[in-house]
């Protein structure tokens, strides 16, 4: 099993800039997809970025501009940089992780961190 706590939301203004943190705990060394993911209020969930086990990234175009991800693996922390923040940014925003082969799916999640920026 692992577990994801998320860390590093908050208000902030539109133009400003956060870094979203997601300690993983537990089995980590099972993992082998990780990604960021948020849900805006009446809105379905997205996805923003995924990341490999050996570090293959990949960011949602419409994101690339602003959202970057990375980790460090000897921290066993995702990261979600995130700038330029516009108010349409405001969503709860979720980590999670796979350990399964072949899963379309991922195995563990966050409890979320709420981001929201004001205008």
């Amino acid at each position: 099993q692992v577990q994801l706590m998320e860390s590093g939301g908050g208000l902030v203004q539109a133009g400003g800039s956060l870094r979203l943190s997601c300690l993983a705990t537990g089995s980590v060394s099972t993992i082998n997809f990780m990604g960021w993911h948020r849900q805006a209020p009446g809105k379905e969930r997205e996805t923003i970025a995924t990341m490999t086990y050996d570090d293959r990234k990949f960011v949602l175009t419409r994101f690339e501009d602003r959202f970057a991800i990375s980790r460090d693996a000897a921290k066993n922390t995702l990261y979600l940089e995130m700038k330029n923040l516009k108010p349409e940014d405001t969503a709860m925003y979720y980590c999670a992780m796979r350990s399964t082969w072949g899963s379309p799916d991922f195995d563990y999640w966050g409890q979320g961190t709420q981001v929201t920026v004001v205008s």
